[in-house]
């Protein structure tokens, strides 16, 4: 995977013109654990937001930049949108994947399989204000029994509203992938693009390594503990060896509770150590560099649902 994942500042790309370039904002929205990290990984083909089977994995908007053939397509992953709001941490990431339908070229809007329930309901109302074509992507069809269920569900969801098109998918195992890219495609608008072609993501090198120990934790504890956990970067130093590039990294993992800090340590330390692991290889390969890992664990009580501690944490849309 590239290195060159720094957040840089949008801006014209030399050279372009709106006569030979196209460049568009595609949402994908829909509620939560249906799969929309997975498809964004897929579509601009690298590994940038992080996934696993819990609900909620995603708490910020990403955008996944891709640029081919004179098309940039920007990608704008989102967390899950749900009715419970009793945390600021729930409030906030509704409001991500709110506002995430403003000011874009199109939406694909994922639901999973045959389910159909009341978040796809909220989901659906959101989208409908979009003012932009709406792809409608059945996602995980691959793990349908009963495939005979399938059309009849698709005529279902078709009446929901005026969708651009229903097209049933699996982003993990990349079922009709192609397809729904060239729908996407299609709907890119000309205009000059945003970001320089090289670039995969808005987000920082600090962000991508907080997310990937988060994610780790996530796979790693499994239902053991619950999602507000969070992850803080304190150190991010670059350094340029005769041997090659050295990253290294120190973060801090904030958990509510003094019990959630020794689930997350585990017997001896072991967890702790495979969540490094873990983290550390997919880093390695997200940054190109030999990167040393510290990780500490720390009680943090009442982050998720304090504003100004979301603040101070990154989790901020003013």
């Amino acid at each position: 995977m590239t290195s060159d994942v720094n957040a840089v500042e949008p801006s014209a790309h030399e050279g372009s013109s709106e006569e030979s370039n196209r460049c568009g904002y595609v949402a994908i929205v829909g509620r939560p654990n249906v799969g929309k990290s997975t498809l964004l990984n897929h579509l601009i083909g690298q590994k940038l937001s992080i996934t696993s089977r819990r609900p909620q994995t995603t708490r910020h908007q990403v955008l996944g930049i891709r640029t081919e053939q004179g098309v940039q397509t920007v990608f704008v992953d989102t967390p899950g949108m749900h009715k419970v709001q009793k945390k600021a941490i729930n409030r906030y990431m509704n409001k991500a994947a709110t506002s995430a339908l403003t000011g874009i070229d199109a939406v694909v809007f994922v639901v999973d399989r045959l389910t159909w329930n009341e978040e796809d309901d909220l989901v659906l109302e959101k989208v409908k204000g979009a003012r932009c074509p709406v792809i409608l992507a059945i996602n995980k069809v691959d793990k349908i029994s009963d495939k005979a269920k399938l059309m009849p569900h698709l005529e279902t969801l078709s009446g929901k509203m005026d969708f651009h098109a229903v097209i049933p998918i699996s982003a993990q195992h990349g079922h009709n992938l192609k397809e729904l890219d060239d729908l996407i495609t299609h709907l890119i608008p000309e205009g000059i693009h945003h970001f320089p072609e090289d670039q995969l993501t808005d987000r920082s090198s600090r962000f991508l390594a907080a997310e990937l120990v988060r994610e780790k934790v996530m796979r790693q504890l499994g239902d053991e503990l619950p999602y507000e956990i969070t992850v803080e970067i304190e150190e991010f130093k670059h350094e340029v060896r005769p041997k090659g590039p050295l990253l290294t990294i120190s973060a801090l993992i904030l958990v509510e509770r003094a019990g959630q800090k020794a689930i997350v340590i585990g017997d001896r330390g072991t967890r702790l150590k495979q969540i490094g692991q873990d983290a550390r290889k997919d880093m390695e390969q997200m940054f190109d560099s030999k990167v040393m890992l510290h990780l500490w664990v720390k009680v943090k009580a009442g982050w998720s649902d304090d504003e100004r501690a979301l603040k101070s944490l990154g989790y901020d849309h003013s």
